[in-house]
């Protein structure tokens, strides 16, 4: 189970535990609920770590395990989670619709199991008192029922990581008391419907990595709780709605990489001085980036990456940025801002295709000790390598193909927490040293080297194109 669906049990347990003080571990729950779920337990066709073992007929069900019976000898409580890291501990088989028998359900968490199979368990349809449905990550498939709706009571709704079809229900607009839609890791179609505005009290809604398209519709202007918004990796088109504007006093995360949308990026964007998470990536967003960005001063994680804006980038006045990339844009900044420089915690840069034309000797980072990815490829960036290279004690990957970097790659000692180095179509000259064999990647290509080179697991097209290179995998060295 995701510490998101973790956390927001937890707090269903604390709150369905409080509305009872009777202790009911020795209660002998009732027929209907013990013939459902020992009707479950026959769905399930493999237990590898003993999940079900105590449901034993004739015993008291509320004292199995992942069972909690609430107020009566009634279960209202069914909870088993998988192990997402070792689905080989998880339950395999399917989810009987007998589960139809236990009428006091409140909560139902049967994720991350990952061989839970069949449809999406209608007899759910059945239980008028779900509040909190856990579902996440199994090989469920097939279309959501289309009143889905009759769910009055459901608070927080978790399919993500199955494989549903078929559009969003229209009436998914029913269940008001939503407050968390996470249907993520679908193969959903359609257009989000326009009844999703009547779910007042939504604080995360996450609908990305589907196959949604159409406009993003302009129904936000009522979420007023709303601090998670995910429509990433799906097919939507066109410009961002007005609506989302209404969004900025609550707002953490707005995720909507890797769809078509276009436009420009709308000012209201720099009112959201509570966001975290800017995840614009892969999209055709045109224009100059607002100047208003530099209001968002909680940001933590930005990502422009892969757009088509141009100009300049703001001089943002932020200590909190970690993870920040705008590649492959149109940006000409002609050296690394000294802004992105005095970050203190920055463990990702992606800079590649901004426009940099400075020597890589004049950047002086207060903190590349932390630095794990750096992306610098595609500029005309110069100078030597080496001296950035000592100062960092955890850098995992450094990339910077397609500059004028000058220098002697005999010199260079990196850390040994380094996986990935390209340095392709530079100016470096000299031998290749032998500690390059510990990495995982390695692209030398297109540069000035010379002589023979270490025994590396390395093919010949991560030194093709050198001056003078030799030995395995090139041709062998002249005596």
């Amino acid at each position: 189970m995701n510490s998101l669906s973790s956390f927001t049990l937890f707090i269903f347990s604390i709150i369905i535990c409080l509305q009872s003080l009777s202790s009911t571990g020795a209660t002998t729950c009732h027929p209907d609920d013990e013939a459902g779920l020992l009707a479950f337990k026959s769905g399930i066709t493999q237990d590898p770590s003993g999940m079900l073992s105590s449901w034993k007929k004739g015993t008291s069900c509320c004292s199995w395990k992942g069972i909690t019976c609430l107020n009566s000898d009634r279960v209202t409580m069914l909870e088993l989670v998988g192990f997402p890291k070792k689905p080989e501990r998880s339950l395999s088989g399917t989810l009987s619709p007998s589960l139809a028998k236990l009428q006091h359900l409140s909560v139902i968490s049967l994720g991350d199991h990952v061989n839970i199979t069949g449809s999406f368990p209608k007899f759910f349809l059945q239980l008028p008192k779900l509040r909190y449905v856990d579902i996440q990550n199994n090989r469920l498939s097939g279309p959501l029922p289309a009143n889905i709706g009759v769910l009055s009571m459901l608070e927080e709704l978790f399919l993500q990581g199955n494989k549903f079809i078929g559009p969003i229900p229209n009436s998914i607009s029913n269940l008001t008391r939503l407050s968390y839609l996470i249907f993520g890791g679908n193969l959903l179609t359609g257009t989000i419907p326009l009844g999703i505005a009547n779910l007042k009290l939504m604080q995360n809604l996450q609908l990305g990595d589907n196959r949604l398209s159409g406009t993003i519709p302009d129904i936000f202007e009522s979420m007023t709780l709303l601090k998670f918004l995910d429509l990433s990796r799906n097919g939507f088109s066109g410009r961002l709605p007005p609506s989302i504007a209404a969004l900025a006093p609550t707002l953490l995360a707005l995720k909507l990489s890797q769809n078509n949308l276009s436009g420009a990026i709308p000012d209201y964007i720099s009112r959201f001085n509570r966001l975290e998470k800017l995840d614009l990536s892969k999209n055709r967003f045109s224009g100059v980036v607002p100047k208003g960005f530099v209001n968002l001063t909680n940001i933590n994680n930005l990502d422009l990456s892969h757009n088509l804006l141009t100009n300049q980038f703001p001089e943002l006045n932020v200590n909190t940025i970690e993870y920040l990339d705008l590649s492959y844009n149109q940006f000409q900044l002609e050296t690394i801002p000294q802004w992105v420089t005095s970050l203190p915690s920055l463990f990702l840069l992606k800079l590649a295709k901004c426009g940099i034309k400075m020597s890589l000797d004049d950047w002086k980072p207060a903190e590349p000790l932390y630095y794990h990815y750096i992306d610098l490829s595609k500029n005309e960036i110069s100078g030597s390598l080496e001296r950035f290279l000592n100062q960092t004690w955890y850098l995992l990957e450094f990339r910077a193909a397609g500059n004028k970097l000058q220098f002697d790659m005999g010199n260079l000692t990196f850390a040994r927490t380094l996986k990935t180095l390209d340095l392709s179509r530079n100016l470096v000259f000299g031998m290749v040293p032998a500690m390059v064999a510990g990495l995982q990647r390695l692209n030398l290509s297109q540069n000035h080297l010379c002589g023979k080179l270490p025994a590396t697991k390395f093919p010949a097209s991560a030194f093709a194109d050198n001056d003078c290179l030799c030995g395995s995998p090139l041709s062998p060295c002249k005596l």
